[in-house]
Parts: C-alpha cells; sequence; structure tokens
C-alpha cells in the first residue's frame, strides 16, 4: 500500500512565502523584498547556525576532552 507524506513545514512555508508576496504586490505592507521573502532564507539561516554550533561544540570537546 502507497503512502502519501505531506511536509508541514514545507507546506508553510511556501503559504507563508505566497502570503507575503501577494501582500507585498498590493501594497498592503510596505516591507522590503528581503522581509517578504524571508521564510525562503531564515530556515536555511538557522540551519547554517546550528551546524557551526555543532562543529564548534565538536572541536572544544575534542580539543579540551579527549587528549
Amino acid at each position: 500500500m502507497d503512502s502519501i507524506k505531506i511536509d508541514v513545514g514545507g507546506i508553510f512555508v511556501s503559504l507563508l512565502t505566497i502570503l507575503f508576496i501577494y501582500l507585498k504586490l498590493t501594497n498592503q505592507v510596505t516591507w522590503s523584498w528581503l522581509w517578504v521573502l524571508s521564510p525562503l532564507w531564515i530556515g536555511a539561516v538557522v540551519v547554517i547556525i546550528l551546524i557551526l554550533f555543532a562543529v564548534i561544540i565538536y572541536f572544544v570537546v575534542s580539543h579540551y576532552y579527549l587528549k
């Protein structure tokens, strides 16, 4: 039996981006395009920060505790 997976996070980001673009194009908000498209890049920035944090923790632990 085939199952269908729904990525709720992806749907939320897509709908939020479409909503922000609609609001910008209809002049209901005066945000810059940077903030209108923010749902697309904020997730990537969070992932990059988490990866950098994990790398820093790894190097600190390996340098100070794994001698």
